[in-house]
């Protein structure tokens, strides 16, 4: 694997641009028709940009805004509500440096902070220590930022589990074949903040280092600065993943591809700010049911072909991720 910084630059349809806006539709070969889109692209990169997926513009426009004002504060302020210090479900403020994605590599040049499924601290499952669940942490003296990120969490989750109907589609299965694995999701909302690429920078340092994500879906919102590249393993280089406006890049996760016997591809991706400017960017993580158990779907595999991977609940595989990734 070529280990420069530099990605190629390619036609605008090297990852494809796939409308989901019939996936809403009554008619069922026009959700068909998306769902043999969403194959081409899950069986060849595992990325795509997602385009009429109905969130509104007012509100993308609204999580930039306060992504970019929390990440504006002063450091002590952000401080106050650093993960480690003040949350047991890994929520508020992740530091600059906080992560190594790629093993071996310095520290990612960036930082973040983590939203996910509000729940009480008496609720069953945060009683019972269930990985990633607890109240959120909000920042003081910014009161559009709550109500902001509630909202927007409430919209990629009801737009991911679209997706995973149209996942199901792309597989062959019933469309309600995940029905289970949605009923009551992990998800995470990262934002995150990528200072530009250091003229003094340690040997392979980046703004994210090479990683595939973990779970099932990340639905991105990256701005127009740009720096995410995606590997392409038939050529052996480094892809740009260049904004375009109006989309969501989403990519498949460890566990997709695991389900699917790596029939559906879960593909390394890094970020490079070489842009000079501040980028900012939000994923989504659409992990599924806690205690879903992930186990390969018999008509993914080949003739003659076993599973490659043993079945494992999503918590399981969440917690064996995140050791890895934070030690």
């Amino acid at each position: 694997m070529n280990t420069s910084l530099d990605a190629k630059r390619v036609a605008g349809d090297a990852l494809p641009i796939v409308d989901v806006s019939d996936l809403c539709s009554p008619d069922f070969e026009k959700r068909k028709a998306v769902g043999a889109q969403l194959r081409a692209a899950c069986e060849d990169k595992g990325f795509f940009y997602c385009a009429g997926h109905g969130i509104p513009k007012g509100l993308i426009d609204a999580v930039f805004a306060e992504t970019k004002g929390f990440f504006d504060q002063p450091e002590d302020a952000k401080l106050k509500i650093e993960k480690s210090k003040v949350s047991k479900a890994n929520r508020g403020y992740e530091v600059l440096g906080g992560q190594v994605l790629e093993a071996g590599t310095p520290p990612d040049r960036k930082e973040g902070y983590y939203i996910g499924l509000e729940l009480p601290a008496d609720d069953p499952r945060v009683v019972a220590g269930q990985f990633n669940r607890g109240p959120n942490v909000w920042p003081e003296g910014l009161p559009g930022f709550e109500p902001t990120m509630a909202a927007y969490f409430e919209a990629m989750r009801r737009l991911s589990q679209r997706l995973m109907k149209g996942i199901a589609l792309s597989l062959d299965l019933d469309e309600d074949y995940f029905e289970i694995f949605n009923r009551d999701p992990v998800a995470t909302l990262r934002l995150l903040h990528y200072p530009p690429q250091r003229e003094n920078a340690e040997p392979n340092e980046k703004g994210a280092g090479a990683h595939t994500d973990w779970g099932a879906l990340t639905l991105l919102l990256q701005d127009d600065v740009g720096g995410l590249q995606v590997f392409d393993k038939n050529t052996g280089e480094w892809l740009h993943a260049a904004p375009v406006p109006g989309t969501f890049v989403v990519n498949l996760g460890d566990a997709l591809a695991h389900w699917t016997n790596d029939l559906y591809k879960s593909t390394l991706h890094r970020v490079v700010n070489a842009s000079g400017r501040e980028r900012y960017s939000v994923p989504f993580f659409y992990d599924g049911d806690a205690d879903y158990e992930v186990t390969c779907i018999p008509t993914c595999l080949k003739p003659g072909e076993e599973p490659k991977y043993a079945p494992i609940t999503v918590e399981g595989h969440l917690m064996n991720m995140y050791k890895k990734s934070y030690g």
